[in-house]
């Protein structure tokens, strides 16, 4: 979201009660107004606060909702993963990684509420994992979660009925 979204989408949205309901549990959201006008959540992953955007909304909720409730450790997670496609830099929303080696092992990708997820979603998440190369793939808009494996070796994809605990990923 470009910056002068971000400080729209802040003065609209004075009180979380503005914030759409998403299909993830309750987070409990550490949020401030900044001086600035524009409200902030604490992230977690990051250690500091950051604009509260339709997506950041998405992402903090499915944050919490991996470390709360699946079992996801918090210091293998992290948010705004830098890579470089194609001479570019491009961000991951969120990689974990393993413990052995701290190597990539799942890409998220997060949207806003109101964003559908579509093949062009997919795409992109896809175009970010020809550098990660990682074996779990997550899609989210708050309200649907999307989440597939790769198998390399037979060259296929595995869409996942729900999201899986943090204790099943070494079987992917």
């Amino acid at each position: 979201m470009y910056r002068s979204e971000t400080n729209n989408f802040s003065i609209l949205l004075k009180n979380l009660s503005d914030f759409p309901k998403l299909n993830l549990p309750p987070a409990h959201l550490h949020v401030r107004q900044s001086d600035d006008g524009v409200m902030r959540v604490y992230c977690p992953l990051r250690r500091r606060f950051v604009a509260l955007t339709p997506e950041e909304w998405v992402r903090q909720h499915f944050v919490h909702y991996l470390t709360e409730n699946l079992g996801y450790p918090g210091p293998l997670l992290a948010n705004e993963v830098s890579i470089t496609l194609n001479s570019t830099s491009r961000r991951c929303d969120t990689v974990l990684y393993s413990p052995q080696g701290l190597k990539p092992i799942m890409i998220i990708e997060y949207k806003a509420p109101h964003i559908n997820i579509t093949q062009e979603v997919f795409d992109q998440i896809v175009r970010y994992n020809m550098v990660l190369q990682v074996p779990v793939l997550i899609v989210s808009n708050g309200l649907s979660h999307y989440c597939c494996t790769i198998d390399y070796a037979a060259r296929a994809v595995r869409f996942l009925p729900s999201i899986p605990p943090y204790a099943s990923l070494s079987a992917y």
